[in-house]
C-alpha cells in the first residue's frame, strides 16, 4: 500500500511511519521544507491546486498536521494559525485527493476531542454534538473541510484524539521532566478529567482504521483509552512511574494558570470523559487501557 501522510516528522507521524514501513508499506512524506528523498514530497496545502501530481496513485491518506495548540499563547493571530492550519489546510488536501487518478480510497484526518468542549466532566460518546468553545467550533469545521474528499466517494475517518501519551514528545515530554524530579503540579484543583491514549493504541488505531479490521469504517471515532483519568490521578500515577512521592499540596491555582496561558489554559482545565465507543464497537482492542500501564510502557520504551 502506498500511503501519503502529512505531519511525519510529529510524535504521531514518526511512529506511523515506522509502523508502516515495519510491514512493508510505502510512505510518502509530504513537507513543506525542501526535500531530503525521493521518500519526501514538498507540498504547501495553502497553495496547493487540486490535482497535485504527487498524489496520484495514493492509496490512502494520513492527514495529521496542524500548529500545536499548547505551542503558543493564543493570540488573535495566533488562533487564526490554529484555524488555517487546520481548516484551510484539509479542505486543500481533501480537494486534491478528490483530484487524484486514481482517487485513493481512504482519507484518515487528525481531528481531537476538543470537539466535545467542557462537559463537566460528565461522559461522551461520538454522537454527542460539537460543543461551543473556540476549539470545539476549530474542530467542527476541520472534520467538515474533508467533505471535498468523502463527495468524491474516499473513505473518510476522523481521528478524535485525546492526550497522546509518548515519552518523544507532546504531553507527556512537557510533564516528565516535573515528575522525575516530584514536584509536578496539580492545575487547578486537579479533578478535571483528561482523556488520553498511549501512543502505542494511538498508532494501533490508526492502523485498525487504515488497513486493519476497522478499515471499512468512516466516520468520527473517539482515539482515548477507556479509563479517562483525573488531572490529579495523572499526577500521582506520574510521580509513581518515577518512583517519587505525590505532593498533593503543590497546585497551581487556577487564576495563575488563567493570567499566565490566557485562553489558551482552557487546555489543562477543560473537564470531559470521552469514551471510545466506536473503537470498541468496532473490535479494536488497548494494549494499556489503564494509565499506569500506558506510562510504564511509555516511559520504558
Amino acid at each position: 500500500m502506498r500511503v501519503a501522510i502529512t505531519g511525519s516528522s510529529g510524535l504521531i507521524g514518526t511512529a506511523l511511519t515506522a509502523s508502516l514501513r515495519a510491514d512493508g508499506h510505502r510512505v510518502v512524506r509530504l513537507v513543506r521544507q525542501a526535500t531530503r528523498g525521493a521518500e519526501e514530497v514538498r507540498w504547501d496545502p495553502r497553495a496547493a491546486d487540486a490535482g497535485d501530481p504527487a498524489l496520484d496513485g495514493v492509496d490512502a491518506c494520513v492527514h495529521l498536521a496542524g500548529a500545536g495548540v499548547g505551542d503558543h499563547r493564543w493570540t488573535a493571530d495566533y488562533k487564526a494559525e490554529i484555524r488555517a492550519s487546520r481548516v484551510l489546510a484539509t479542505q486543500a488536501l481533501a480537494a486534491a485527493l478528490a483530484a487524484a487518478t486514481p482517487a485513493p480510497k481512504a482519507f484518515i484526518t487528525a481531528s481531537a476531542i476538543g470537539w466535545y468542549g467542557d462537559t463537566g466532566g460528565a461522559e461522551v460518546t461520538e454522537d454527542a454534538p460539537a460543543g461551543k468553545a473556540f476549539l470545539s467550533r476549530v474542530v467542527a469545521d476541520w472534520e467538515a473541510a474533508a467533505a471535498p474528499a468523502s463527495d468524491k466517494g474516499i473513505r473518510v475517518a476522523h481521528l478524535r484524539s485525546g492526550l497522546v501519551l509518548g515519552a518523544g514528545g507532546g504531553v507527556l515530554a512537557r510533564l516528565s521532566l516535573p515528575a522525575r524530579f516530584g514536584v509536578l503540579p496539580r492545575f487547578g484543583d486537579g479533578s478535571q478529567v483528561m482523556s488520553w491514549i498511549s501512543l502505542t493504541d494511538e498508532i494501533r488505531a490508526i492502523r485498525f482504521l487504515l488497513d486493519g479490521a476497522g478499515a471499512g469504517e468512516s466516520g468520527a471515532f473517539n482515539l482515548t483509552a477507556p479509563n479517562p483519568v483525573t488531572d490529579s490521578e495523572l499526577t500521582a500515577a506520574l510521580h509513581a512511574a518515577f518512583g517519587r512521592p505525590d505532593l498533593r499540596w503543590l497546585q497551581v491555582p487556577t487564576p495563575v494558570l488563567k493570567l499566565a496561558l490566557g485562553e489558551m489554559s482552557s487546555e489543562l482545565l477543560t473537564s470531559a470523559r470521552v469514551m471510545p465507543a466506536r473503537l470498541l464497537e468496532t473490535g479494536f482492542e488497548f494494549s494499556y487501557p489503564t494509565i499506569a500501564a500506558a506510562l510504564a510502557a511509555e516511559l520504558h520504551r
